[in-house]
């Protein structure tokens, strides 16, 4: 009875969006900005943090360079798709930012509101790193290597970060996989 009273818990797991889902939250947000925002988190796996502190020196077309990012480390490359790298440098260039001005002077606090709103939208909570994991998991889904997901996508020191991420898979989701593998 006490081992069972005093079980470490299980590990957590978070709700997966769908990718239809984040489709719609960013298809539904009209302000340039705050899309420009969800896409960086939604399809880059990007912090909202980093987002937050992006300049246009950081820009070199689909390659982002964070500086000090949370591993402690110099630098970190992220890559995005180049629709989405269209879409910043005509954001910048109309804009009018400067070089060396973050793209998007939020407040971290305002950023998360951004993302909170938009959610609210569709009619879900939705934070930040909701969109993260949604990049690692609908990647994984896709058939990307764990190694890539976890090294490029998600910059992890370790696979087992990576793992923690990525989403329990339905029992329709696992079937639609072995009519795809066998059907």
């Amino acid at each position: 009875m006490l081992k069972k009273l005093y079980r470490p818990p299980g590990p957590i797991r978070w709700p997966i969006l769908e990718k239809e889902v984040v489709d719609e939250i960013i298809f539904r947000t009209i302000k340039p900005r705050n899309r420009l925002i969800l896409e960086l988190m939604a399809r880059g796996g990007m912090r909202i943090g980093e987002v937050l502190k992006l300049t246009p020196n950081d820009i070199e077309d689909r390659k982002l360079t964070l500086r000090s990012p949370k591993s402690g480390k110099e630098r970190e490359i992220v890559f995005i798709p180049q629709k989405i790298a269209d879409r910043l440098k005509e954001y910048i260039t109309r804009k009018g930012i400067r070089p060396d001005q973050r793209i998007f002077p939020i407040s971290y606090t305002a950023g998360r509101e951004v993302v909170n709103k938009a959610g609210k939208v569709v009619g879900i909570h939705l934070k930040p790193h909701d969109l993260r994991r949604h990049a690692a998991t609908y990647a994984s889904r896709s058939g990307v290597p764990i190694e890539i997901i976890s090294k490029v996508i998600l910059r992890h020191a370790n696979l087992s970060t990576t793992q923690r991420y990525l989403g329990t898979v339905s029992d329709v989701e696992a079937m639609r996989w072995i009519d795809n593998l066998y059907g």
